[in-house]
Formats: C-alpha cells, sequence, structure tokens
C-alpha cells in the first residue's frame, strides 16, 4: 500500500474516488462533483506547475476528458473505469493512466518498443511523477 495522507494531490485524488463511488451508487450530482473537482485540479496544477505540458497536468486534462466522456449518458458506463483506476491510485500509488500517458512521444526519451511497453506497465509504483521513475527498457 502506498497511503500517502501526507502529500495535497493525494486528497483530491480520495475526494474524487468517493464522489465517483457515490455516483455509481445512484448518488445525484455525485458525477458532477467529481468532474467539477477534476476541472478544479487541472487549474490548480496548471498554476502550480505553470505549464499545460507539464506531466501532473496532462494526467490530470487526461483524467477530466474521460469523466466528461463518461459524463454522456450512452457513455456512463465508463465511470468504472476511473473509479477503478482511482482507487487503484489512492492505495497502491498505481495509475494507469499516467503510464499510458508516459507512452507518447513528447513524455518518452526513448524509443517505442514492446519492452518499453512492458516494463512501463509492470514497474512498480513510485513516489513523484511517473516519468522520473520508470526503469529504462533494455
Amino acid at each position: 500500500m502506498m497511503l500517502l495522507y501526507r502529500e495535497f494531490s493525494w486528497w483530491y485524488w480520495v475526494v474524487t474516488a468517493m464522489l465517483l463511488a457515490a455516483g455509481l451508487a445512484g448518488v445525484p450530482g455525485a458525477f458532477a462533483a467529481a468532474l467539477a473537482l477534476s476541472a478544479g485540479q487541472v487549474l490548480y496544477f496548471r498554476l502550480r506547475e505553470g505549464r499545460f505540458a507539464a506531466f501532473p497536468v496532462q494526467v490530470r486534462v487526461a483524467y477530466t476528458g474521460l469523466l466528461l466522456l463518461a459524463s454522456w449518458p450512452p457513455l456512463q458506463l465508463l465511470f468504472w473505469l476511473p473509479a477503478v483506476g482511482t482507487v487503484a491510485q489512492v492505495l497502491f500509488g498505481y495509475c494507469l493512466l499516467a503510464r499510458c500517458l508516459s507512452l507518447l512521444p513528447w513524455n518518452r526519451r526513448e524509443p517505442f518498443s514492446a519492452l518499453l511497453v512492458w516494463c512501463t506497465f509492470v514497474s512498480p509504483p513510485v513516489r513523484g511523477n511517473l516519468l522520473q521513475g520508470l526503469p529504462a527498457a533494455r
């Protein structure tokens, strides 16, 4: 387990996970509140990091986009993806979305390969920025 309760950003994820769970349980307005909190995270991390290209901002923009997509009634089952993923992030520090984003050309320093993909998804969670903690694919 990787409970990072001393980090402010971890609490954003905890509250978001609770809101998504409430939404999946049928609580009115919970999904909208999760989306609003996620949009607030984008603004907060954009101001903190100074640019949209910063990796923490990219993760939150993509996450907010996923919530926005799931807000469309025919795609509401998609809310299960961020709900499960956010619980994994909160409890274990494993963020599948961040790992996927780390494979984008502007976020990696080495050539794309099957080994890079393997190392990206099976490496243990690290504190801080995922881009700084991934082992090099050889």
